[in-house]
């Protein structure tokens, strides 16, 4: 009987320690900082239709052009490392917006921000551009710098988040409308490979540059 007795203790006490270690965990995953950043730092799983929050997956077409080695720094989960300039440098769709980019002398206040959503033009994007007119834009830093800052609203947007109108850090607004996994800007551009994540911001691929309004 005392045995008996003893070893029923003992489990009473395994049990008390098993809730109050489930309690502990759920207290953590409540705080609001933790889940931005495990968001971040975690690899891209698998395409997933799920718009419940930050948490949704990339997904468009455009995404299996995006290398699938972790170790290219053009992967997604290369990607979700580093800041949204430095990340962009990796991705063999972008050449030309990093190229832009630089030329604007932009990277050290997109990589600075602490928050963003970048619609991310392709090369294909820039190629739809007549090459006079686009040499016209790129050695004019002034407009170069207006049109590309047009690309970018200062927060970030997840996919449940971005139908809508957002005003840009050029100043004008910007359009999406769609909804799932198919969303067009402006009316013109259509979003090929969406939610790509850096360690700030939230990145859209594009297959048309967008243009400011004004």
């Amino acid at each position: 009987m005392r045995a008996t007795k003893l070893t029923a203790i003992a489990a009473a006490a395994l049990f008390s320690v098993s809730l109050a270690a489930c309690g502990d965990n759920s207290d953590d995953s409540s705080t609001g900082s933790a889940a931005p950043e495990s968001t971040m730092s975690s690899p891209a799983p698998s395409m997933s239709s799920d718009m419940s929050g930050d948490m949704m997956t990339n997904f468009g077409s455009g995404c299996s052009a995006v290398p699938t080695d972790s170790s290219n720094p053009g992967s997604f989960e290369a990607m979700a490392q580093v800041p949204v300039a430095t990340a962009a440098s990796g991705n063999p769709l972008l050449s030309t917006l990093v190229s832009a980019v630089k030329k604007a002398g932009l990277v050290d206040s997109l990589n600075g921000a602490d928050a963003l959503t970048v619609f991310a033009p392709t090369d294909d994007a820039f190629k739809k551009i007549p090459s006079a007119d686009l040499k016209k834009v790129l050695d004019d830093k002034d407009t170069l710098t207006k049109v590309l800052t047009y690309h970018v609203v200062p927060e970030k947007l997840t996919p449940a988040d971005l139908a809508g109108t957002h005003k840009t850090l050029e100043g004008d607004e910007l359009t999406v409308s769609g909804s799932g996994q198919d969303f067009t800007v402006d009316d013109g551009a259509s979003v090929i490979c969406g939610n790509v994540q850096t360690a700030n911001a939230n990145v859209y691929i594009i297959d048309s540059v967008l243009m400011p309004k004004s």
